[in-house]
């Protein structure tokens, strides 16, 4: 005997959106804008629903990293969701700085969802000629 199944058009819709969702969240990067001018590099991180204690920012040999984590809330396990889209768990973004930047006067600040690290410069490092003897 053949079972009657009753046919949702939008299962496989939704199957592979929450597999893409679910890859997502694995490899979730903020965006970030990038602008250079004269004076400074300055990075625009997307970090929403993320608070400053919540953000990390290191420099280690030239190498500038931004991780952070946000956590489960009690609002998504409470009953009524049957999607939840929103990322929780931590990230990291690396960048390689380039000589120029002067480390020793790197400013971080969040805003209404959104990361700003102006990363002053110096000038960069002058050539310099070495003697060869014979």
């Amino acid at each position: 005997m053949t079972s009657v199944t009753r046919w949702d058009p939008f299962a496989e819709m939704n199957r592979l959106h929450d597999a893409f969702v679910a890859g997502r969240r694995a490899e979730y990067k903020p965006a970030v804008d990038i602008h250079e001018s004269d004076e400074a590099f300055t990075l625009f991180v997307e970090v929403p629903g993320i608070q400053a204690d919540q953000v990390h920012v290191d420099l280690e040999k030239n190498v500038l990293t931004i991780r952070a984590e946000r956590s489960e809330t009690d609002e998504v396990d409470a009953e009524g969701y049957r999607r939840v889209e929103r990322y929780r768990g931590s990230f990291s973004r690396s960048f390689s700085l380039p000589e120029t930047v002067d480390d020793e006067t790197i400013e971080a600040k969040l805003t209404d969802g959104v990361l700003t690290l102006r990363l002053p410069k110096r000038p960069a490092p002058s050539t310099r000629r070495i003697a060869v003897q014979n």
